[in-house]
């Protein structure tokens, strides 16, 4: 063999140990196990949380005499749409009839009508004649103004009613107009068709008669039982004299819980622990995946959720579609304080590009060491859990917090049997016969509004693309 074949020999050979077989002796550089999904989970960062010590949580509240507080929900066959007789209940005038003959006959006198955009559906000053219930659209209320311009009272949407003023007075009278902003699909009852059910009705008038008689109660501003006083008096006045009357039926909140069971083979738990622990991994994971659906459960469970427990009173509905200024403005005035907004990444995207539309500046703001977008220097936090709709509409929250501010907070237990966490256990459950390690991982939680001003939502905000 001569040299040269020598030297090119050697050079195609190995020279040195490689990589593949180094690692067979050497410790690799690794990170603990990652997993998507995992939020800033601002709301559970945000919340008070008071601790629940019997399970359950009372709000006392001063006594209000709210007789009907929610939407009417509809049904639809194609284009044609009918009002559920069940819902109708959610009328200041029905709430708790359980007459489901009346409901029924109710329903069947709603008259389907369209408007298109612009349309004036009821006029200002004019008799109420008809009872109105939106079943899809958005409509304004408009009231006259001093300078002969109307200004925009109120924006009416999905399940909204008007008009109901006229079942209780024969000579009611609009009292401001009532103007389609969209294309609008409207069930009507004629009041003479309402007054021919009460003459049939014993069950109806009867309803009708308590309904009237709460009308009467001395009431503040905020339907609550008045406190008598006087001020400005002279000398020797005789003062009047009250109390102040409670809920008698308050609402208790239940601690609510997510679990799972959590499985680890010992083999994997006794051989591969070093250098990471595989339990802890597999705990702090599943713990993650817990704390996620908390704070889903928070916002859109229908018991105790924010998104479903919000006063009808404290949802306003977007004046054009997407979330501008003068909305978030208008959602910061229904409420004394507000601590900070909750909004889908995609409905903060969708305001930014309102701000840039106006050349309007929207500063950020740090909190615990990051940096989130605010409006008048509240933030406005980040949250994926918030639902967006097939029609690419979402909603934003403001929420004052705190017990000492009548707000927002959250419930949890602490000083649970094998505590974890505050409010989370991890209770071993034994070893089965294949040597499957079990712990029952639990997390209890809720959510409570102490005072329906605490909590405000904007709905139908439409985010684009």
């Amino acid at each position: 063999m001569t040299d040269a074949s020598i030297r090119a020999s050697l050079e195609g050979s190995q020279l040195s140990l490689t990589t593949q077989a180094a690692r067979n002796l050497a410790t690799t550089t690794k990170t603990p196990p990652q997993m998507q999904g995992i939020t800033p989970r601002w709301l559970l960062q945000m919340l008070p949380w008071v601790a629940v010590t019997g399970g359950s949580y009372r709000v006392n509240r001063h006594l209000t005499y709210n007789v009907g507080e929610g939407r009417v929900s509809f049904s639809n066959t194609g284009t044609q749409v009918q009002v559920i007789p069940q819902s109708l209940t959610e009328l200041p005038l029905l709430r708790g009839l359980e007459d489901i003959d009346v409901l029924n006959a109710l329903a069947n006198g709603f008259v389907q009508q369209e408007f298109a955009a612009g349309d004036i559906i009821a006029q200002e000053g004019q008799a109420i004649d008809q009872v109105f219930l939106i079943a899809h659209g958005k409509i304004n209320k408009l009231k006259a103004g001093k300078y002969e311009r109307p200004a925009l009272r109120d924006i009416l949407g999905d399940g909204d009613c008007f008009g109901g003023e006229a079942t209780v007075s024969a000579q009611a009278t609009w009292e401001a107009s009532f103007q389609a902003i969209t294309r609008c699909t409207i069930l009507s009852l004629p009041i003479q068709a309402f007054r021919e059910l009460l003459n049939q009705s014993e069950a109806l008038q009867t309803q009708l008669d308590r309904f009237r008689e709460i009308l009467t109660k001395p009431q503040d501003r905020y339907n609550q039982s008045a406190i008598a006083m006087s001020a400005g008096h002279g000398l020797e006045t005789e003062l009047p004299r009250t109390f102040v009357d409670y809920d008698l039926s308050p609402r208790e909140y239940d601690l609510s819980v997510a679990q799972t069971i959590l499985q680890v083979n010992t083999r994997v738990s006794d051989l591969y622990s070093e250098p990471m622990n595989q339990t802890e991994q597999q705990l702090r994971l599943t713990i993650e995946a817990l704390r996620e659906r908390q704070e889903y459960e928070m916002l859109n469970n229908r018991e105790f959720g924010l998104l479903h427990n919000a006063d009808l009173g404290q949802r306003v509905y977007t004046r054009s579609g997407p979330p501008t200024p003068d909305d978030l403005d208008e959602l910061l005035c229904r409420r004394r304080k507000t601590h900070f907004f909750l909004a889908h990444p995609r409905a903060i995207a969708a305001f930014n590009r309102e701000c840039n539309r106006r050349g309007i500046y929207s500063p950020s703001r740090e909190i615990n060491g990051k940096i989130v977008p605010a409006w008048r220097n509240y933030p406005i936090f980040p949250c994926n859990k918030i639902p967006i709709t097939k029609e690419g509409t979402t909603s934003i929250l403001a929420m004052r917090t705190g017990v000492d501010n009548q707000g927002v907070i959250g419930l949890h237990k602490t000083g649970i049997p094998d505590e974890y966490e505050p409010s989370l256990s991890v209770q071993f459950t034994g070893i089965n016969n294949k040597g499957i390690k079990s712990y029952l991982v639990s997390l209890y939680y809720s959510a409570v509004v102490l005072i329906p001003d605490a909590l405000g939502i904007l709905e139908d905000v439409e985010i684009g693309l």
